[in-house]
């Protein structure tokens, strides 16, 4: 047969059912239209005609790998979530990949509007990486993003294939940032800001006075309040706070909002009220009276950014699992495998 083309294809699963596919206008090829299961057998049949009118049989079968390790995939924020302006897009895989473009370019983010944003592969505190997905500055409020991680039938690593396709729908919610200045003992919630603006801020929600980590008035770096953008993490109304060696206490603290996996908390503290809007105190944390903790803490959403300044530590990635704002828009490109 002399430069033949397919006239007739069929593709059928193990049941007997015809597998969705499309041959090319120029008879040279069949796409599948569909994902294939794992470990099945197909059967194919079909004619192929060459120029010099010779019809040929095509028939064959084939079986899909049948992997040892099936690969869960799991995408914050969640289905109908509502996150502040900071929120990372994380999507976590329980193996590291081998080939990290292969599943970056199957990793998709739809955004109304359209906002300008890019992958970095991260790596958190399960000591596994994940591939992050940031904007280039805080997200505009009310944006519906869309997030499909197409991971089905991708190879991770030998072996190991991606066991589903998932997909999560979110939408961000009003613009709030906290402004927590160290050295004026106070912190300021507003909205309407654009990311380390606070002059670009339209509405001024409340200011608190505060006492912030001690460390830089008794030379520990243990004891200071990081200075940079934290990300609200988590909500807790009381919380057992269990300081590691050598601070070792057990308090418990109510109105807890996490901004960071390294122990930073704004939380309610009566015992440092006297000090509170003075002096810094606290061991790292953000300490607020028992009326401005709760009143804050019912106004904060998971993905608020959270501005520290004022302090001799920056904010980096030894101080938990979210920190994808410490890096500038240049350096978090570069994280990309793309």
């Amino acid at each position: 047969m002399a430069k033949g083309k397919i006239t007739q294809f069929v593709l059928k699963n193990p049941d007997g059912k015809v597998v969705k596919g499309s041959v090319s206008k120029d008879g040279a090829s069949w796409t599948l239209g569909e994902v294939l299961g794992y470990g099945k057998t197909y059967s194919a049949s079909g004619v192929a005609t060459g120029t010099d009118g010779k019809a040929v049989a095509i028939k064959g079968s084939f079986t899909t790998v049948q992997p040892d390790t099936r690969v869960r995939v799991n995408v914050s924020p969640g289905d109908g979530d509502v996150v502040g302006v900071a929120a990372s897009v994380i999507v976590r895989f329980g193996v590291e990949p081998t080939d990290r473009a292969l599943i970056e370019k199957n990793m998709t983010i739809t955004t109304t509007p359209k906002v300008e944003g890019s992958w970095a592969w991260i790596q958190h505190d399960d000591g596994l990486w994940a591939l992050d997905w940031r904007p280039k500055t805080y997200w505009p409020a009310g944006t519906k993003v869309h997030v499909a991680a197409n991971a089905y039938g991708l190879k991770f690593a030998a072996g190991a294939y991606g066991a589903d396709d998932v997909t999560t729908d979110f939408t961000i919610g009003r613009n709030q940032v906290v402004y927590a200045d160290a050295k004026s003992y106070k912190i300021v919630v507003k909205q309407g800001c654009a990311m380390n603006d606070e002059a670009s801020c339209t509405k001024t929600i409340a200011t608190y006075p505060a006492s912030f980590g001690r460390g830089d008035q008794v030379n520990d770096p243990n004891l200071v309040t990081r200075s940079g953008i934290h990300v609200v993490m988590e909500k807790l109304p009381v919380h057992l706070m269990i300081g590691s060696p050598p601070f070792n206490y057990h308090s418990t603290e109510y109105w807890d909002v996490r901004i960071s996996d390294n122990g930073e908390f704004i939380h309610e503290n009566p015992n440092t009220v006297g000090d509170q809007g003075n002096t810094n105190v606290s061991h790292g944390c953000i300490n607020l009276s028992p009326t401005s903790a709760k009143a804050y803490f019912n106004s904060a959403m998971i993905g608020d950014p959270v501005e520290v300044t004022g302090t001799s530590v920056q904010l980096s990635a030894s101080d938990g699992d979210l920190f994808d704002w410490t890096y500038s828009w240049a350096q978090w490109q570069k994280f990309s495998a793309l």
